[in-house]
């Protein structure tokens, strides 16, 4: 499959589960404040790290700076987990090329490393696979035998859409977590090629932002690929794109790396800094620039939101 195909499936499904969106990166609670930047308000989750790689914990809303268009929005609410729970979907390749070698197997075995990096019960998990459209093989359970059970029936079929259903599970994922306090994200299991998306990544990338849904990629090649180094590209598009949304891309060849990618997903969702202010009038896109006061200190975030459209933030 290739890249443009992936991420055109995603966002399809995405369209279809968060309807009219417009398409231009502590202790347990069981409730959080939901923001909607469609009526009044913009909620933005940050993860926050230092110099080396730690998370930054213990800042304020007075450590943040919010900035749209250049200039300074201030943060109304401020919201921070250290332990909060996730809801993740599991977004599987299933065009031909995933047939190649142990590509749809490793592509399972990262997405049991990531299980296993969660709690089930606190934490759910859904399955998807996509070629040319989007297949739910497990809405989102807490039933880990039930997940285990639908990675089995991920099966390699034909050409791929990977864009569309990159949007369209973001938007699956945004509808299931309406005024739930569960951290949620797409991870995509893939070889990293789309043939057939009709969406292009900076159109995938505006959909999840806009309902703040990061999309991790994991993209499972060989190691001879790796050695080559043809298989991580600083300008691959899909690296673009989950970085626009909050996200972020990993290469795996083997599964000391499908580890490591799935416990940083994990962790990352886990610690999230939730910052809210108030939606522009203005309709249309708008960037958004999140940063802290201490320039030692990296921020991601989702990259923008899309005012005068309905949003499930």
């Amino acid at each position: 499959m290739t890249t443009r195909a992936a991420a055109t499936i995603a966002l399809t499904l995405f369209a279809q589960c968060v309807p009219s969106l417009a398409t231009p990166g502590i202790a347990y609670q069981t409730t959080q404040p939901t923001f909607r930047s469609a009526v009044d308000r913009v909620s933005v989750a940050a993860v926050v790290r230092d110099k080396r790689g730690r998370f930054a914990r213990n800042l304020r809303k007075e450590d943040f700076i919010v900035q749209e268009n250049g200039a300074s929005r201030e943060i109304l609410e401020f919201h921070s987990d250290v332990n909060a729970p996730v809801r993740v979907a599991l977004l599987f390749d299933v065009s031909g090329s995933m047939r190649m070698s142990t590509r749809l197997e490793n592509a399972r075995q990262a997405a049991r490393h990531v299980l296993a990096a969660m709690k089930l019960g606190a934490d759910e998990a859904a399955v998807f696979s996509f070629d040319m459209n989007l297949q739910s093989l497990q809405p989102f359970t807490a039933d880990a035998s039930a997940i285990e059970s639908a990675l089995a029936r991920v099966q390699p079929y034909g050409q791929t859409s990977l864009y569309d259903a990159i949007a369209n599970t973001s938007r699956r994922v945004a509808e299931r977590a309406a005024g739930d306090s569960r951290r949620r994200a797409v991870v995509v299991f893939t070889d990293g090629m789309d043939t057939s998306s009709q969406l292009k990544p900076e159109q995938v990338s505006a959909i999840a932002s806009e309902i703040d849904v990061p999309v991790y990629v994991i993209t499972v090649v060989s190691q001879g690929d790796r050695d080559r180094g043809t298989a991580d590209a600083p300008d691959d598009p899909l690296r673009a794109l989950a970085r626009w949304t909050g996200g972020e891309m990993f290469v795996t060849s083997s599964p000391a790396h499908e580890s490591v990618a799935a416990r940083q997903i994990v962790d990352e969702l886990r610690h999230q800094y939730v910052l809210a202010f108030n939606a522009s009038p203005a309709k249309g896109w708008h960037p958004l620039d999140v940063k802290t006061k201490d320039r030692d200190l990296t921020v991601r975030a989702r990259s923008g939101y899309a005012a005068g459209a309905r949003a499930g933030s």
